[in-house]
């Protein structure tokens, strides 16, 4: 019973998130919030006028933050699957690349160092067409290090 109500929150979930993306929901909603701003003289801008758009607005942000956190979620997810692929494709990639989304932040941070010592090496390199690795990185800077002193 679970999986089916799972599924059918899924299913659910983003229609709902696809329809209010839309652009006729974005007309709906100004349609709404000017139809409530021309009502207001109707209404001598009383407090249930304000109460009603204040009440309506809350509860619409409230349930939407879940639906599109749910959608995200999936979303995230499908991307993190698609990358992991394309890693394990690839023999050149590092494997140690796949699932890092699991990695606490301060691991995150070490691993973001690296690609920025990378990144460095690479804007130094004069041919744009090297690559360096994690692996690699240290080793192909020494050895660059030395070439370059042995050429001077």
């Amino acid at each position: 019973m679970k999986n089916k109500t799972e599924s059918k929150f899924e299913q659910v979930a983003s229609r709902i998130t696809c329809w209010t993306g839309s652009s006729l929901a974005f007309g709906i909603a100004v349609g709404v919030v000017i139809t409530w701003v021309v009502s207001g003289p109707v209404f001598g801008y009383s407090d249930t006028w304000q109460l009603v758009i204040n009440t309506g607005t809350t509860i619409v942000t409230f349930l939407m933050v879940f639906l599109i956190q749910k959608s995200q979620n999936k979303d995230g997810k499908a991307i993190q699957l698609k990358l992991n692929e394309l890693i394990a494709a690839s023999r050149f990639a590092s494997n140690r690349m796949v699932d890092i989304e699991d990695l606490t932040e301060a691991e995150l941070d070490i691993l973001h160092r690296y690609y920025a010592k990378l990144s460095e090496k690479a804007e130094a390199d004069d041919d744009i067409h090297q690559s360096h690795s994690i692996d690699k990185a240290k080793e192909v800077a020494e050895a660059k290090s030395r070439h370059a002193k042995h050429i001077k």
